[in-house]
């Protein structure tokens, strides 16, 4: 009885292991992600299955996802400020350290905002589609600690599989 257990056991151990890898992979490393809504549009159309990256450095441009613990639950968005830069947005321009960058992402006009220096922790997020976006011109820089992750490859739909192109 004893060696029918053990044999049993060592039947299921590659696919305990298999599990447990694949849950600290979820946990820790990436997981998939479903983009919701219009923000990003035209880059994303909000139907797209994404993998969100866990690990790594966040630069200007790249694409986040943010939990904002309201009631909008996760938020994709786009980084334009990174911590300890001065962002304005003045005339559909943003500047950032006084100096105007190019914002080749932009769909709609992007409304004006005043001045802020960002803290150590935090970063100037801005939705694409900046009619309906709900972003860092609403709810102000979000905390490095409200960002998921980052996500730049689509896995669903099947035509749109690969890199995001920037």
């Amino acid at each position: 009885m004893k060696e029918k257990i053990i044999k049993n056991i060592k039947e299921l151990l590659p696919y305990i292991i298999i599990l447990i890898v694949i849950l600290l992979i979820r946990t820790f490393i990436a997981t998939p992600i479903k983009v919701n809504g219009s923000s990003m549009y035209e880059t994303l159309n909000g139907t797209e299955f994404m993998i969100l990256n866990k690990l790594g450095h966040i630069d200007r441009y790249d694409i986040v996802v943010l939990d904002t613990d309201t009631k909008d639950g996760e938020l994709i968005k786009r980084v334009y400020g990174l911590p300890g830069e001065k962002v304005a947005i003045e005339n559909g321009n943003i500047y950032i350290n006084d100096k105007k960058i190019e914002d080749k992402y932009a769909y709609g006009n992007t409304s004006n905002y005043e001045a802020i220096t960002l803290k150590d922790d935090e970063y100037f997020v801005l939705g694409d589609n900046r009619v309906v976006s709900k972003d860092s011109r609403i709810i102000g820089p979000i905390k490095e600690s409200q960002i998921k992750g980052t996500t730049n490859f689509i896995i669903y739909p099947f035509n749109r599989f690969g890199t995001v192109k920037k």
